[in-house]
């Protein structure tokens, strides 16, 4: 599956952005989505992971509560809809695909090429 990540940019503290990941070849459905992003200097972390069809979400601490994880199979798209950014947040967020509901980024068997995040405070 081939996966190409979107909606990033320029956004003030507080501000809001929705990030998309679109999906083609293979049946997206089949697929847990994850979102990991990496800061300047920083190793690469998990930000939120979501299961088959949905229903089934985790984010990460720093995230929960401003972060929401989504998916539309239909639309073989995910999402990832950020609230409340902090300057904290800024870096290049990518979106994963792979067949378990893990945080743990090796796991994941295929990868967008990343978004970046810049969030100015």
């Amino acid at each position: 599956v081939q996966l190409q990540a979107s909606g990033g940019g320029l956004v003030q503290a507080g501000g809001s952005l929705r990030l998309s990941c679109e999906a083609s070849g293979r049946t997206f459905s089949t697929y847990v989505m994850g979102w990991f992003r990496q800061a300047p200097r920083k190793e690469r972390e998990f930000v939120a992971v979501i299961g088959l069809s949905g229903g089934t979400t985790y984010h990460a601490d720093s995230v929960k509560g401003r972060f929401t994880i989504s998916r539309d199979n239909a639309k073989n798209t995910g999402y990832l809809q950020m609230n409340s950014l902090k300057p904290e947040d800024t870096a290049v967020y990518y979106c994963a695909a792979g067949p378990l509901f893990t945080r743990s980024s090796s796991h994941y068997d295929y990868w967008g090429q990343g978004t970046l995040v810049t969030v100015s405070s």
